[in-house]
């Protein structure tokens, strides 16, 4: 992540000002309270084992036959919180303890990435127009700070604007992620609550605080990266300006 120390690049001069302070912050703090959070309510659910007695990969695979998506696969994957939907090979991919973990925990991980395949199977708008961005966002992520940074060598503002745009179309990407996620694990309780495979409220409940811990992430991401935007624009006003 490229951070700009000071209110002006002047020379050889750096210096620090509030501004950056607030994007600091924000930058470290954030993210890191919603790890934190993310860590502990995933740790606490995974200890606690389901009624239902089925692993994640079994919910999965129900799920996914009953929503008609017998051609989807599922696999394991290794690492930890790994878990994904690949929506070109139509493949739910589970980490180990989600794969074959009967938690709590496990079954909404693994009913929450059924919920993007459900997503890529009904054309949902924001996962299409996400999957659309992909190209834009692989060249925007090369090439936007390496604009930037010759913006600040040569001093030119063409190259120092093309950069701010090329970052403005990541912060689009995050920000449309943000509907495709909750959506994704609003479908996932609405499934494990219609397949009876969570039983009472307590169980539903720490299901929904899983899946919220871990979209709280995407929004701490979003919050970031649109700081870093605004900072990145005060930035470009303040050499306009001198």
């Amino acid at each position: 992540m490229f951070l700009y120390y000071g209110g002006y690049y002047g020379g050889y001069g750096m210096r620090f000002d509030s501004s950056y302070l607030i994007y600091l912050l924000i930058a470290l703090i954030v993210p890191m309270l919603a790890q934190c959070y993310l860590s502990s309510t995933f740790n606490q659910y995974l200890r606690v084992r389901a009624s239902s007695g089925l692993t994640g990969a079994d919910v999965a695979r129900r799920i996914l036959d009953r929503n008609g998506l017998q051609h989807v696969h599922l696999t394991e994957v290794g690492g930890r919180l790994s878990d994904h939907y690949d929506p070109s090979r139509k493949t739910v991919r589970l980490s180990r303890d989600i794969y074959h973990g009967t938690s709590i925990a496990a079954l909404a991980v693994a009913a929450h990435e059924c919920g993007h395949a459900i997503q890529h199977a009904n054309a949902y708008a924001p996962l299409q127009f996400r999957s659309a961005m992909f190209p834009v966002v692989n060249f925007a992520n090369k090439f936007g700070y390496l604009a930037i940074l010759l913006g600040f060598i040569f001093g030119g503002s063409s190259f120092l604007l093309l950069g701010i745009i090329l970052v403005g179309v990541t912060v689009l990407f995050q920000i449309v992620t943000l509907p495709v996620e909750f959506n994704a694990s609003t479908r996932a309780v609405a499934q494990l609550s219609e397949m009876n495979i969570l039983y009472g409220n307590e169980e539903k409940a720490g299901a929904r605080k899983v899946l919220t811990a871990a979209a709280l992430t995407y929004v701490a991401g979003a919050v970031v990266a649109i700081a870093e935007l605004l900072r990145l624009i005060m930035i470009f006003n303040s050499r306009n300006n001198d």
